[in-house]
């Protein structure tokens, strides 16, 4: 995609953190920003705020587990300007702990809002994509997505599940003849947004800052990337992965640190 210029970008879970970082990204870049997120005060706070900043944005609240919530929202942004053409599936949910030890429905939560949400968004806006000169998928998965997350078993499974649907999404349109339309999976390591308060970032992996992941996707955008690998250590992950024997993984693993970096979790404050 050349240009964000009036382009209309919708993004899930857009009321903070990763989502408001991505959403002041793509108005800097001209384009419309469609804030949608399931605190509907908090997006509405968010609105405001890119308002003041000379952005223009609508927001409404939505529940991405929720698919006829997710098609009357189609319906209204259809009815207010049309189609859109980039969808940035952002919305998540993390829960840190013994697998054992944390309640069955945060595990299935974590399912609902991660893959389930995304999928179901994905099914209703993606025929906007097709339909526009040039589309654009942001899916947001996670560098655990690689590799195995003690105490974050749900959450880690969940950004697999992400990583195999865009890959599959991805390359359906291709052999559909759909090649307009960019498919990107965003896998960064530990984001400093709150939702991780608590964890140790492995070493070689520090927090990395909302604004800096959403320079890389409005890059990836442009360019149309197929993954946001950050940090570097990230970059290396799937080919280690796919070269080494899983002692050597686990080893590696246990002495950078990442193994043990749920351990500490607390998650967002409220």
């Amino acid at each position: 995609m050349k240009s964000l210029e009036n382009k209309r970008v919708l993004i899930t879970g857009a009321a903070r953190g990763m989502g408001l970082a991505i959403a002041r990204e793509m108005a800097r870049g001209g384009a419309e920003v469609l804030l949608v997120d399931l605190d509907e005060g908090a997006v509405e706070e968010t609105r405001k705020t890119l308002t003041a900043e000379g952005y223009p944005c609508r927001a409404h609240g939505l529940d991405v587990t929720d698919m006829a919530a997710i098609l009357a929202l189609r319906e209204r942004l259809h009815a207010e300007g049309g189609r859109i053409d980039v969808l940035v599936n952002n919305a998540g949910v993390v829960f840190g702990g013994p697998f054992l030890e944390m309640p069955l429905e945060r595990h299935l939560l974590t399912y609902r809002v991660n893959v389930d949400g995304l999928v179901a968004m994905t099914h209703a806006f993606l025929g906007d994509l097709i339909d526009a000169p040039e589309g654009h998928l942001i899916n947001m998965a996670s560098a655990s997505g690689f590799i195995g997350l003690p105490w974050g078993s749900t959450y880690a499974s969940s950004k697999w599940a992400v990583i195999g649907f865009s890959e599959s999404i991805r390359l359906e349109l291709e052999r559909l003849g759909h090649r307009h339309v960019g498919v990107t999976t965003v896998c960064p390591s530990y984001v400093q947004t709150g939702m991780f308060e608590g964890v140790r970032p492995p070493l070689l992996t520090p927090f990395l800052t909302p604004e800096a992941v959403a320079r890389k996707i409005r890059r990836a955008i442009r360019f149309r990337d197929l993954y946001v690998l950050e940090p570097w250590m990230v970059k290396l992950t799937p080919f280690l992965k796919g070269v080494l024997p899983t002692f050597l993984t686990d080893f590696l693993a246990d002495l950078l640190g990442a193994s043990k970096s749920m351990e500490s979790w607390q998650g967002r404050k409220p």
